[in-house]
């Protein structure tokens, strides 16, 4: 094998039983849960603002945006905040576990359904010994309308 194999840094995180992974490169920080002002008149799954160090910040709740139904915030939620076309946004998820590396060979096609989330989300799926993750598609999931709307929220 003299072909060089291209890895992937991925940040893995959980949604209910599932695990999902976000390239490190689109992941600014991972936050604690803190309090997040709600925003009249913004769709279910977007939360609110929080100031990160001095930046208003939109967080949305990724099981309400993939039709998961919501679970309780604990000590182990955590804030995955990622940047969406030059914005950044706050990502609510159940826990944010680890980084890895994938290989570009374990990444295969999303299957047609993944439990309740939308393929459009999904990027593919990496099988990793014991393990399946779903490799999301950043950008994909919130729609630039929807990137606009919550900007206008901040400002």
């Amino acid at each position: 094998m003299t072909k060089e194999q291209r890895n992937e840094k991925v940040i893995v995180f959980q949604l209910k039983n599932e695990e999902y992974g976000a390239p490190v490169d689109a992941v600014g920080s991972i936050e604690r849960m803190v309090e997040v002002t709600r925003v009249p008149g913004t769709p279910q799954f977007v939360k609110g603002v929080i100031n990160l160090r001095g930046v208003v910040t939109p967080i949305i709740d990724l099981r309400e945006r993939f039709g998961i139904e919501p679970a309780e915030y604990d000590d182990s939620t955590r804030i995955i905040i990622v940047s969406l076309e030059d914005k950044e946004v706050g990502m609510i998820v159940d826990t944010a576990n680890d980084v890895i590396d994938v290989s570009a060979d374990a990444i295969e096609p999303p299957p047609e359904v993944i439990g309740s989330v939308d393929v459009d989300y999904i990027r593919g799926v990496a099988k990793l010994d014991n393990r399946l993750l779903i490799l999301l598609n950043i950008e994909k999931v919130l729609s630039e309308e929807e990137i606009t709307e919550i900007s206008q929220v901040e400002g």
